[in-house]
């Protein structure tokens, strides 16, 4: 939609290498929330999202036969390092590239921020994200359904952020409150964080993101 997203997907990549410099090699295999990949994969995934153009996503996908999990798998295998380190200092080298599959400019802000929280989560690690990054991507997730199930996860739910002028959904909807990161990886299917939000919509949204 805007090319004005892009610095700040640069931003969070940025501060997720920096989180991730001295992390001890053991830690690399741990589950992120994206609960088929490790932290590494995950990285390694990100690396692919900012290496591969359309043309060549749309190549990748008609060759693995519109199988996305396998399309997924090839490109995560050919972005991965030899090991953490190597992973991590591609995941370096694409900070600031604007290269992307084909879709709106917020998939791409979303792609980062949700990864960013799959590996922070289990690692004990907390990025205070600035509520201007994410406000546009909460908006985004409320309206369509992109890479992750997000309107449909939130539909008919009352999503107001506690911290940040983010609200969707009818006013007579079942409340979910809290902090606008949270809100945005619910919507995302991520479970683990309905435990920082608050309002009798949370049940709801806690069994859509388990299913």
């Amino acid at each position: 939609m805007t090319t004005d997203l892009w610095p700040l997907i640069h931003a969070e990549r940025a501060a997720l290498a920096r989180d991730l410099d001295d992390l001890p090699e053991t830690q690399w295999r741990s589950r992120s929330l994206c609960s088929e990949w490790t932290v590494e994969e995950t990285v390694a995934h990100l690396v692919a999202g900012a290496s591969i153009g359309p043309w060549r996503w749309i190549r990748s996908v008609v060759g693995a036969r519109f199988d996305f999990d396998r399309h997924n798998a090839r490109r995560l295998a050919e972005h991965r390092g030899a090991t953490p380190a190597e992973t991590l200092a591609r995941f370096h080298a694409v900070v600031d590239s604007t290269t992307c599959p084909p879709g709106p400019v917020e998939m791409w802000l979303g792609e980062i921020v949700v990864h960013g929280g799959d590996v922070r989560r289990p690692l004990g690690l907390v990025r205070d994200v600035p509520v201007s990054t994410l406000t546009p991507l909460a908006t985004f997730f409320a309206k369509q359904n992109s890479t992750v199930r997000s309107r449909t996860v939130s539909s008919g739910l009352r999503l107001a952020a506690t911290d940040g002028p983010f609200a969707a959904g009818p006013d007579d909807g079942p409340l979910v409150s809290g902090p606008t990161l949270a809100l945005v990886m619910a919507m995302a299917g991520r479970a683990a964080f309905c435990d920082d939000l608050t309002g009798p919509g949370v049940p709801t949204l806690r069994e859509r993101c388990g299913s």
